[in-house]
């Protein structure tokens, strides 16, 4: 019996995409096994008026046609120094199984994707896909509901996916699966707070080390 509304909650915060977004979230949906037990929840700042209107005109329809379940929230925008924010107000409205962490710059290659996310539902685990990089991180963690309800949220600092896989590793929750994605990252620079150890915001100064000590 399903405890959740659907099994997998695909999070996904988008600024200023188009076609990349749209072929992103296209193949998603057309690797899934089962799609109707999936729900893509996506996140637009509120001055993307590009984002937001190729969103209504391209998107929308295409996912009205293929019966495929979603939501999306408007946000005042918060820059990516605090994409976690983005990330875990996405996973709040939500009531899945699992949280899949993505992003509008990567694209699924493996058929039957969410099975392989559902054969793990016994599991207390961080879910790790292979990319094209193999980061030690898992880059676009799959997390279980029961980590948000124990922590009350996906990731603390900004830097979402080095947090959960660190806590992830400290607590050997980390689980390999048979998932492949390709990651093509923006060229544009982005905010991210490390390599400066003494900045509070860093994320290897000691209050955030500490902080995920205390939440291990």
């Amino acid at each position: 019996m399903n405890t959740h509304d659907f099994d997998i909650a695909v999070l996904l915060p988008t600024r200023a995409r188009t076609d990349m977004l749209f072929r992103s979230i296209q193949k998603l949906f057309d690797l899934a096994d089962n799609k109707d037990r999936i729900n893509l929840v996506i996140g637009f700042d509120r001055d993307d008026a590009k984002g937001i209107d190729y969103f209504s005109q391209e998107i929308q329809p295409w996912l009205a046609e293929h019966d495929i379940e979603y939501s999306a929230m408007i946000f005042q925008p918060m820059g990516y120094e605090n994409m976690n924010v983005y990330y875990n107000w996405l996973a709040k409205q939500q009531s899945a199984d699992w949280y899949f962490v993505w992003n509008d710059d990567a694209t699924m290659v493996t058929q039957g994707w969410d099975t392989v996310v559902r054969n793990c539902n016994a599991d207390f685990q961080i879910l790790k896909v292979h990319t094209h990089h193999e980061h030690p991180y898992s880059i676009f963690p799959i997390v279980p509901h029961k980590w948000y309800e124990l922590l009350g949220t996906l990731s603390r600092h900004q830097m979402i996916d080095a947090e959960i896989s660190q806590m992830a590793y400290m607590l050997d929750m980390i689980k390999i699966v048979d998932i492949d994605v390709i990651h093509e990252p923006s060229p544009v620079p982005k905010v991210r707070f490390e390599n400066s150890i003494h900045d509070v915001r860093d994320f290897h100064h000691k209050s955030w080390r500490d902080q995920r000590m205390k939440d291990c």
